[in-house]
């Protein structure tokens, strides 16, 4: 099963599971630095606008979920939850469970979630976060730009999930078209 489009913040800052408040804070400024850098070392085009704006919203975001173990813990309880409901639709949609559509509903619901809470208002949360602001130079028309990009990002990561799960065969309709005919010529002639 992959874990493909859920953002993982502590793969963002090149992190494992068990990293502390200070780790976080030390990655997050070495990496934001060397960003900047990058930024101050090319000619910005809109696209490398958007995909530094991007990269900077991705490592305010996991330095403001991961540095505090409570959202840390709240973030990575949900990201599994989501993780383990897409495992339990695949396994119901191959056994041909009845609770197959209960569980797509359910995944759809909390996969919207995740993705809304996560990857967009976190990332813009973080942005208004006075230390991620400092280090990273922040202001309102970063958040301004970021919105459209943040928004494309989430939906990308959506679809690139929806992508590969199991959905039913679409049978083809069965359409009478000699009776869809002759409503049609009724439609026309003014009877109906």
């Amino acid at each position: 099963m992959s874990e493909d489009g859920y953002v993982n913040y502590f793969e963002i800052l090149a992190l494992d599971e068990s990293a502390k408040p200070g780790d976080v804070r030390k990655n997050y400024k070495k990496m934001m630095k060397d960003l900047i850098m990058e930024i101050a070392r090319v000619e910005i085009t809109g696209e490398r606008r958007d995909r530094f704006l991007l990269e900077m919203a991705k490592l305010n975001a996991a330095f403001y979920v991961l540095r505090d173990n409570e959202v840390r813990e709240t973030y990575w309880r949900q990201r599994a939850e989501v993780i383990q409901l897409e495992s339990q639709w695949r396994e119901a949609a191959q056994n041909g469970d009845a609770a197959t559509d209960a569980l797509r509903r359910s995944f759809d619901s909390k996969l919207r979630h995740f993705l809304s809470r996560y990857v967009e208002e976190a990332m813009l949360e973080a942005g208004r976060d006075k230390e991620a602001v400092e280090a990273s130079n922040w202001d309102a028309a970063h958040e301004r730009h970021a919105s459209r990009i943040l928004r494309h990002y989430r939906h990308n990561l959506y679809q690139q999930i929806l992508d590969r799960l199991p959905y039913w065969e679409i049978t083809t309709p069965r359409i009478d078209w000699v009776e869809r005919e002759k409503a049609v010529a009724a439609m026309l002639a003014g009877e109906r």
